[in-house]
């Protein structure tokens, strides 16, 4: 079940959900240090992690964030055009072969159509593009925590996911951990997240909060979705921070 895009904007807008956006960002630019000049999709909730800066070769050509139908949807950036858009999970309104970068994130453990988001991904990457993969981990007490959007859906563990990811057509290259620090949200506690990581990283692996894990599409394998006609692209409604019919 999809965590509404309300909920989950204020757990970012909170010191807690700071903290966790700089950890996972942190990671998703260890393995990607230079996409300028790519096209960056974000599936799922994407927004905290699609800030690029600094890259070598530029800015990417186009960053999108595709929000899922039953989440719902919020306009982003503040400022300048709109780049989010609508999307049903099992048919995206991209291209074959249109994307070079993809994240996942708060997407593969609240899919309904877990194995069709999948196929739609594989689709739309480029031969040579990467996914990177954000889920909870499963022994991690973040997945035990209703607090964050963590603490909601299927939490994996590491062979869990590189499974799912190659039954999907896709080849694990990577996989880092993430989120040592307790979610709660005491200030004494989070003011030293960054010294939580470190330990965590060297010397409890296994109580991460989150498994972050990149993957390569394998091209060897026959498309398995057929060809037929996509939707058009549905943009967020650019006088509204809000999703659906309703204002809360």
């Amino acid at each position: 079940m999809w965590t509404d895009v309300v909920d989950l904007r204020d757990f970012y807008a909170s010191t807690l959900g700071r903290v966790a956006a700089r950890a996972v960002r942190g990671c998703i630019g260890d393995l990607w240090p230079d996409v300028g000049g790519m096209r960056v999709l974000g599936l799922g909730y994407a927004l905290p992690y699609l800030r690029f800066k600094s890259e070598p070769s530029g800015a990417p050509e186009r960053v999108i964030a595709a929000m899922p139908a039953a989440q719902g949807i919020i306009h982003w950036p503040k400022s300048g055009p709109n780049q989010t858009v609508l999307v049903e999970e099992e048919e995206l309104p991209f291209a074959d072969n249109s994307m070079d970068r993809i994240v996942l994130v708060h997407a593969v453990e609240n899919s309904e159509h877990l194995r069709l988001l999948l196929r739609e991904v594989w689709r739309v990457l480029t031969d040579s593009g990467r996914l990177i993969v954000v889920v909870p981990n499963r022994s991690g007490l973040w997945a035990l925590s209703e607090r964050t959007p963590f603490g909601h859906g299927r939490p994996f563990t590491a062979t869990q996911l590189s499974r799912l990811l190659r039954d999907s057509l896709f080849t694990p290259t990577n996989s880092v951990r993430a989120l040592f620090v307790p979610p709660v949200r005491s200030r004494m506690v989070l003011g030293g997240a960054g010294v939580w990581e470190k330990i965590g990283n060297r010397w409890f692996p296994q109580l991460a909060g989150l498994h972050v894990m990149e993957a390569g599409k394998q091209i060897y394998a026959p498309n398995p979705v057929g060809a037929r006609a996509r939707r058009g692209v549905v943009p967020a409604p650019a006088n509204t921070g809000m999703h659906r019919d309703t204002q809360r």
